[in-house]
This record gives C-alpha cells, structure tokens and sequence, in this order.
C-alpha cells in the first residue's frame, strides 16, 4: 500500500489522512442509483449518520441532486430546501461530524459552509458546471474534491472518447489543480471520476493505473461504490454489488487510494483496516 500522509483544514481543525478514511453516503433523493442510498425522512437521515459513525466512517457525505446517468434535473431551490431538512437535523443531532456537501452549485456551497459548517465540498463537475464555484471555494477556504467529468449528468456518457483515458484525465485534472492553487485553494482532494464520462473499460484502465494519480502529491478519493462498473461486468445490479465493491477498493487502496466513498461503510473500513495490516 502507498504510504503518503495528507493534512486538510477541515472547519479550522487539522485532519491527519495518514490511514485511508472512509465517507459514507447520505443521499437525500428519491432517484439514486442504489435504492439502499436513500433518506428522506428525518429519523432516516438521522439513523443512517448514525450508522455512519458507529461503523467507523470519518466523514458523511449528503447529496440533493442525484448525479446518476441521465438523472433529472433538479432545481436549485429544491436542492436547497432538501438540504435544510437534512442538515438541519444532522447538525442538532451530531454537531461535530464533518459533513462533505456533494453539490456542483456555488451558492449552495457557500450557504451551507455559512449556515451548516459544512467542513468539504465535493463538486462532481470539477468546476465546469458552475463558474463560480472555484472562486468561491478559494474565498471559503474549505477543502475541495476536484472530480474528473465531461459533460453533465444527462450527456456525460457522450463525452466518453480518449486516446488515452489516464493521460487524458490527469491533463485535465492538472489543469484545474493549477488553477485552483492560483487561486489560493491549498486543500484540494482528487476524484478520478469513475463512472462520469468513462465507458466501463475505461474505468478499469483507470483503476488499474491508479498509482500514478500520485503525481499531483494530493490525496486521492475514490468512488466506486455499487456502480455500474462492477454490476455490468458481473451481469448482476446494484443490490448485488457489494462483493465487487469491495474488491474494487482493496485494489484502489493498494494503489494510494486515501478516501474511498462508499454506501457500506462497514465494509469498507474492514478492507481499510486488512490492507493497512500489509504496511505494518
């Protein structure tokens, strides 16, 4: 396992990542891929942080806008009035839990870091499906997952040509990294994008190259939870994919992986806790 240690400003607190974390997810939607993702009620959403924490994850990450392959569109005042709900509840029930927002719209990042202390944002378009939001980050100064995508939800799979899917990505990538710290952005975590714009072979050409994301000397995340990725190559579905998930990021641990974003928390701090054992 690669052993390079991270820290991150998350709500003026230093976070060591010298251990893989787990982030576990909360999506207050009723259109997520997996059906055992969503909470929409308040004692759902209470419970599922709870369960969050108790097994073992480091972060929770809440999500409005399903962001799945031809997903609907959702408006920014729905979005908005979902998350009240939500982190309403979570922040009177477990304030000191650091709360990463998925959102790629600039001012609900910034009015859920101001009302919510939201500790990281998580911005799936990398920046391109709002302008504003890189300025906004910078002037924020919360921590940033810069995740690789072409396109948008309903046409992302459009843009899924390369010559070279490695390369290509972290050109992109480096782009906005570059532009980021331009910008004063220091804590800045990579999303290789797995399943946005990426056939399914490609997404394993990603994986399979995934030691060289340490180029950016940045911590990596990794999302791969029940995706389309495993259940199509296994010719099963989400519900099923719990096996394959966890293979998947044994592998992703193994080749530097520092945050994996899963469903099954659980099990995923089990895989962090067995592959760490191999460094020791």
């Amino acid at each position: 396992m690669i052993s390079n240690k991270y820290t991150i400003n998350v709500n003026g607190s230093l976070v060591e990542i010298d251990h893989p974390l787990v982030m576990g997810i909360v999506n207050i939607t009723p259109d997520s891929f997996f059906s055992g993702s969503r909470f929409v009620t308040e004692k759902e959403i209470i419970d599922r942080t709870q369960q969050i924490i108790d097994e073992g994850g480091s972060i929770v990450d809440i999500g409005a806008y399903s962001t799945r392959p031809g997903a609907e569109y959702v408006d920014e005042a729905t979005e908005k009035a979902r998350l009240k709900v939500a982190l309403t509840v979570i922040r009177a029930n477990f304030p000191e839990v650091i709360i990463s927002l998925d959102t790629f719209r600039a001012e609900i990042a910034r009015w859920t870091v101001e009302k919510y202390n939201i500790g990281i944002v998580n911005d799936i378009s990398g920046g391109t499906l709002d302008e504003k939001m890189f300025q906004t980050v910078a002037s924020l100064k919360v921590p940033y997952i810069l995740m690789h995508m072409r396109g948008n939800p309903s046409n992302m799979n459009d843009y899924a040509v390369y010559n070279d899917v490695v390369k290509e990505v972290i050109f992109e990538l480096s782009e906005k990294v570059d532009k980021l710290k331009e910008m004063g952005v220091s804590d800045i975590i990579i999303d290789p994008g797995f399943g946005f714009a990426k056939t399914l072979e490609q997404n394993y050409q990603l994986l399979n190259k995934l030691e060289v994301f340490q180029f950016f000397d940045l911590p990596v995340l990794v999302g791969i939870s029940r995706k389309s990725m495993i259940y199509r190559l296994l010719q099963t579905n989400p519900e099923q994919a719990i096996n394959g998930t966890t293979a998947l990021n044994t592998i992703a641990l193994l080749k530097g992986a520092k945050i994996l974003r899963v469903h099954d928390v659980k099990e995923a701090v089990e895989t962090v806790k067995i592959v760490s054992q191999l460094s020791r």
